[in-house]
């Protein structure tokens, strides 16, 4: 045996060789020892002092591992003895063991094996160890005391289901650790135990609150450590702690920030260090902004020394003609301060943040050292998202004080400046253009001139890219003749830059700046067409070098974002040149990498070329379908490192990494997911565009989009996952009804659990809306009893969500640090809330569109919820979104939702009249529901009900822009109940009133039924309508003229055709033409007259 622990501990050697073959061939043979003698044979080797440092933390680590895979599988198939000798082992050791390596590792084997011995019912069965730890923690010795801590911190639940019990006894354990004298090493092993347990129990405010004296202790040992600068890992833990329970710090919350403004000030401590104390303020203000506030006066004194970080930069003698620019610079102070800065203004609000961002800038722009300079306009950049509302009031001035730097003599000041107005385009948008659209223009233009500094020109023609995709089209064109000469001047110069001296990225900028200037321009950008198209065909053939990849891929969106802008008739002239340079393109791209930017513009473009040829693309998809479906395919590589393997790459750029804990960290490569993600919005845009001319593509997309509904690397990827499923069942259908069904059978399963699973607010509402829509395009019976029952739950969950946060935010109302700010940011999270709530009401309104009263036996399991939004003491938006799943119950149900009056008809009688415009839609829409569909149900209603319509249409402020649809919604609702009841309303004194609220313009769905009724009644002669001698006449072509002219019956052409037959039988009679001749606007005659002369259309 003893032979054999030898050979063992010889192959733990050859484990640590650095060549890899060798490392393999060894791992090979360590794999096929069965467990019980692996165990053995490694507590053997790390309990051996004969053995090498290296190979005793190697077993530790080793041991660990082994604890953490499969556990449960190998563990209950050991021996009692085995099992209970290991535990007595790795108690012992951690004991005995005198090198600090060694031991650290057997606590972490130790802790590893103790998480996998806590059971399903959560009960820890290694209760000795609970008591072993208690015991070191209680020890003389500061090792001992350091292990139980550091054990406490990797596994915080440790004590399981007796947690409760133990409290008390583990603040005694953390409270007199902090207490030991002269033993900073115990100091941070307890900061970083309480840190670790309190964000595990983060929910429980009753725990933290609990542990809140032991702050000063936690302050004084983070104090240590940065004066020591051993570990930061114990100022790290400041920010987890402000990251995830601040309400832990709030009694010593001034403290906190006075000694995190400490450590960013002080310049004689390294970059890394001051940048985690100014993340440690920045956590704290994201995570409690209410409290931070509080502390007002210390944001004066913050806010310089963010903008000192700001101040932070090296000159480059050589920054302003790097034609590569690269990412060094990106952990640097300026940078850092950068961010925070933004952060803090989106976090604490312009309220707070921009008097005092105001209160510095001017001088600093004032500053001789371009560096002040510099610092000053990328604060303005920074600030304009967080400070939105106060700097819109005052963006006059702030455009007046940034736009002389444009002619700064520091290039990097001219640099930034462009980057402000970029910025304050993007942030302030249309309207910044529309006031300013005179200033900056010219401007702009002047300083893509600057030959001599490419990066100021370049970011110059950026800064236009930001300005023109907020711009008005009116606007944009004023300009376009400026723009075109300077962009080709500019293209042309730096084309023969490319050719002789290979620099590009200016000439790349310019391309993707034509290519934003005509998407805004569209079809006014035709004049320009001819003289820049050549120029670009010419990029894409001859840039062909692997270097000028991002110049080719920018070059091919720019010239199918010029086609989608000109249109199909202008571009069909370069159409075939176009494909065939795309085809090339697409045969060379066999070899590229994942992440070749060229891909993702490729298989855009190719999407577009989709838009833009429709029907005549579909014989080019055998060709561009290979590298779609790749780039959508993609499965990233993902990775569990452990915390001895993540040095050697956390600084990768390639990879992302998140912590599991104090051992382990997941990682994902993230090249390529851009890519796939762009994959799977063009394969929506094909599945959409084409439809049946896709259908041979559906079942492998199909098979590519369910699996990534659960891809949770990308929110984008499954958001692109769900939307694509009703347009892939809609190009499936030319194939059959069983296949459909078959392909529904596979979808369905997966789109329900991925509604369940999904984590994100934004995205769940896609999955749900697809699901909707692919219940409308199914129709009856795609659910079966155990999907019915699955998305009934799933609906019940929302409900109970929706509810649940309502309540969490009225609790939040009640905080001791709530202020205006706070009630700004939950009203935000309400309309999150809101917007799920609306796609519960979109499933229901498709399983009653489909099912009709069939439905009803689900509906009534969610009957009590649908009550509750109702409620006249809830929301308004509650009881919008409820009152229109009453719509949906009237509608479909119709006399027989009578059984239901008594849960919502009062609510929506009194809603009628509600001050909030949504509400009252919803209402009066139910109103025009029940006319429609309710039989002689509601009937004895209608005296009670439309008195409050007449309220509603003739308020003064009815047809304010805010009220012009539950207006015309009201009036609807009074058409419906005259045509489908006239018998049991007065309709002599109702339709001349009625006729005086006429036209609508903007309802185009009530105004199918508004119209419609009033071709019913002239077409019948009512002279109610017609009036005495038709007197009404020039009246009637007047309210249609006006219809016309608002487009408001394009959706409905057979309505439209019986109106126009109207019009035209009216205006036979030259009286009536002359009469109308002197009350029709020129807009109505205009529209009038357009429409009668074009061929009559039929209804599709």
């Amino acid at each position: 045996m003893a032979g054999d622990q030898k050979q063992f501990e010889a192959l733990l050697q050859t484990l640590m060789s650095p060549e890899n073959d060798t490392r393999t061939q060894t791992e090979e043979v360590y794999e096929k020892i069965e467990i019980p003698q692996k165990i053995t044979f490694l507590v053997t080797a790390l309990r051996s002092a004969d053995n090498a440092i290296e190979v005793r933390t190697l077993a530790a680590v080793l041991l660990r591992r082994l604890f953490g895979n499969d556990f449960s599988e190998w563990w209950p198939l050991l021996p009692p003895e085995l099992q209970s000798g290991l535990k007595t082992e790795l108690m012992k050791a951690i004991q005995e063991e005198l090198t600090p390596p060694v031991k650290r590792k057997v606590c972490d084997a130790a802790a590893e094996l103790a998480r996998n011995l806590i059971d399903d019912s959560n009960q820890q069965s290694w209760t000795d160890f609970l008591k072993f730890m208690f015991e070191c923690a209680s020890s003389e010795d500061p090792s001992l005391k350091e292990s139980a801590l550091h054990i406490f911190s990797v596994v915080p639940g440790i004590f399981g289901d007796q947690q409760a019990q133990y409290m008390d006894v583990i603040k005694q354990m953390l409270g007199q650790s902090f207490a030991v004298q002269n033993a900073p090493n115990v100091w941070f092993e307890a900061v970083k135990a309480l840190t670790a347990f309190l964000t595990t129990n983060e929910g429980e405010a009753a725990i933290v609150h609990h542990f809140r004296d032991l702050l000063p202790g936690v302050i004084q040992a983070i104090s240590e450590s940065v004066t020591q600068q051993e570990d930061d890992s114990i100022l790290k833990c400041l920010i987890e702690l402000a990251e995830n329970v601040p309400k832990f710090l709030r009694p010593q919350v001034e403290n906190v920030l006075t000694f995190s403004m400490k450590v960013l000030s002080d310049t004689n401590l390294p970059d890394s260090w001051r940048q985690l104390g100014l993340e440690a303020i920045v956590s704290l203000a994201e995570s409690a902004p209410g409290m931070f506030r509080k502390c007002g006066k210390l944001i004066p004194m913050l806010v310089p020394q963010v903008l000192a970080m700001m101040v932070d930069l090296e000159e480059e003698e050589d920054w302003a003609v790097q034609d590569e620019v690269d990412n060094e610079d990106e952990d640097s102070n300026a940078v850092a301060g950068e961010s925070a800065l933004d952060r803090l203004c989106c976090a604490l609000t312009g309220k707070t943040m921009l008097p005092h961002v105001l209160a510095n800038v001017p001088k600093m722009l004032q500053n001789s050292d371009w560096r002040y300079r510099h610092a000053a306009l990328m604060a303005v950049s920074a600030s304009g998202e967080g400070c939105h509302a106060q700097m819109e009031q005052i963006l006059g001035n702030i455009l007046d004080g940034v736009l002389p730097f444009l002619k700064d003599p520091h290039p990097r000041v001219r640099y930034a400046a462009c980057n402000a107005i970029g910025q304050l385009s993007s942030d302030f948008g249309p309207n910044f253009q529309k006031k300013f659209h005179g200033k900056i223009v010219h401007e702009l233009l002047g300083v893509m001139d600057d030959d001599a500094n490419p990066r100021v020109q370049t970011h110059g023609a950026a800064a236009l890219v930001n300005f023109s995709e907020e711009c008005p089209k009116a606007i944009l064109v004023e300009y376009i003749d400026a723009i075109m000469n300077k962009l080709e001047r500019v293209l042309n110069s730096k084309m023969n830059e490319l050719m002789q001296k290979g620099t590009k990225m200016v000439l790349e900028q310019m391309v993707t700046t034509l290519a934003s200037v005509a998407d805004t321009a569209e079809e006014k950008f035709i004049s320009y067409y001819d003289r820049f198209m050549p120029v670009l065909k010419s990029i894409v053939q001859n840039a062909d070098n692997t270097n000028y990849k991002l110049l080719r891929g920018k070059t091919i969106e720019c010239i199918s974002l010029i086609g989608l802008a000109v249109g199909r008739d202008k571009f069909m002239q370069d159409c075939s040149d176009v494909m065939q340079l795309l085809l090339k393109t697409q045969t060379d791209m066999t070899d590229l990498a994942d992440d070749d930017p060229q891909i993702s513009y490729m298989i855009a473009a190719w999407a577009r070329m989709c838009k833009i040829l429709g029907k005549d693309f579909e014989q080019y998809l055998p060709l561009v379908m290979g590298p779609v479906l790749r780039a959508a395919s993609l499965k990233p590589e993902v990775a569990v490192l452990d915390s001895e393997d993540l040095p050697d790459v956390e600084n990768d750029t390639d990879w992302q990494f998140v912590t599991l804990s104090d051992q382990q960290s997941f990682g994902i490569k993230t090249a390529g997911l851009e890519e796939k993600s762009t994959a799977c919005q063009m394969l929506v845009c094909y599945a959409r565009e084409l439809k049946e001319g896709f259908a041979s593509y559906t079942e492998e997309v199909v098979n590519i989009m369910v699996p990534l509904l659960k891809f949770f690397f990308h929110d984008e990827v499954r958001m692109s996952a769900a939307e694509s499923l009703p347009y892939l069942i809609e190009c499936a259908q030319i194939r059959g009804e069983n296949y459909v069904e078959e392909m529904w059978k596979y979808i369905c399963p997966n789109l329900l659990k991925a509604i369940e699973l999904e984590p994100e607010v934004t995205v769940l509402p896609e999955h749900m809306g697809s699901l909707a829509k692919c219940i409308e395009i199914l129709g009856k019976g795609c659910l079966n009893g155990e999907m019915m029952q699955q998305l009934t739950q799933i609906l019940q969950k929302q409900f109970d969500l929706h509810f649940e946060k309502q309540t969490e935010r009225q609790e939040k109302r009640k905080d001791e640090d709530y202020d205006e700010v706070t009630e700004e940011q939950l009203l935000e999270e309400d309309d999150e809330d809101v917007y799920i709530l609306t796609k519960v009401s979109d499933i229901i309104h498709a399983l009653y569109g489909v099912y009709k009263e069939d439905y009803t036996p689900q509906f009534e399991i969610l009957l009590p919820y649908v009550v509750k939004l109702v409620d006249m003491n809830r929301p308004w938006p509650d009881r919008q979104w409820g009152l229109c799943i009453f719509d949906d119950v009237l509608e479909h149900v119709g006399p027989g939702s009578v059984k239901y009056q008594e849960f919502f008809l009062q609510s929506l009688l009194t809603s009628i009249c509600d001050k909030q415009p949504e509400v009252r839609q919803a209402a009066v829409y139910g109103v025009g529901i029940m006319a429609m569909f309710g039989g002689d149900a509601y009937v004895h209603l209608f005296p009670e009900i439309i008195p409050r319509l007449v309220e509603v249409i003739q308020a003064p402020d009815s047809r304010e822009v805010e009220n012009v649809n539950p207006t015309e919604n009201a009036i609807s609702a009074v058409t419906k109940i005259c045509k489908y009841h006239g018998d049991k309303v007065n309709l002599q004194e109702l339709l001349p009133l009625w006729m005086s609220w006429l036209p609508v313009k903007e309802d185009e769905d009530e105004a199918s039924h508004i119209y419609g009724y009033l071709c019913d009644l002239v077409e019948t002669n009512n002279p109610l309508v017609l009036g005495e001698n038709n007197v009404n006449l020039p009246i009637l072509v007047q309210i249609i003229s006006e219809s016309l002219h608002h487009n408001v019956l394009d959706k409905d052409l057979e309505v439209k055709n019986r109106v126009l037959n109207l019009a035209r039988a009216i205006m036979t009679n030259q009286e009536v033409m002359q009469a109308c001749a002197s009350i029709l606007s020129e807009d109505q005659k205009k529209a009038l007259e357009t429409e009668l002369s074009k061929p009559v259309q039929a209804p599709q």
